[in-house]
């Protein structure tokens, strides 16, 4: 059997209703305090860079990432697309500070810029994988 609050989260709801909120204070036994938030310009910022991982064949580009520089032939090769595609979607990688660019001769060579984005792609696929 589910509580109202569940019923109502299972419906869509977005917010609890005043006695939702006083039937998980009964559940709970105490109030619990808000968690501190970030400042929105850091909960934006975060939700840009989600967005720019929200793609499937980006998920896909920080993947083959992992392991080094790689130019856009050799995404393209990898990912089985066309090298406009990958090339649009290193933009949107590129603006939103995931990877960066480094021309070697006639070349771009596409980078992560650190761990921290691999490790929530890794996170997320591991994730899909479960269900």
């Amino acid at each position: 059997m589910t509580s109202g609050h569940e019923a109502a989260a299972g419906a869509g709801a977005e917010t609890a209703t005043a006695a939702e909120h006083v039937a998980c204070l009964h559940e709970h036994g105490t109030d619990v305090a808000p968690v501190p938030l970030p400042p929105d310009a850091v909960l934006a910022a975060a939700g840009e860079l989600l967005r720019a991982l929200s793609a499937p064949l980006r998920i896909g580009i920080v993947l083959q990432l992992r392991e080094g520089p790689r130019c856009v032939h050799e995404l393209v090769d990898a990912l089985g697309v066309t090298q406009p595609l990958v090339s649009q979607h290193l933009r949107v990688l590129k603006a939103s500070h995931v990877v960066s660019a480094r021309r070697r001769g006639r070349e771009i060579h596409y980078e992560l810029i650190d761990d921290h984005l691999l490790r929530i792609v890794e996170a997320a696929v591991g994730h899909a994988r479960e269900e």
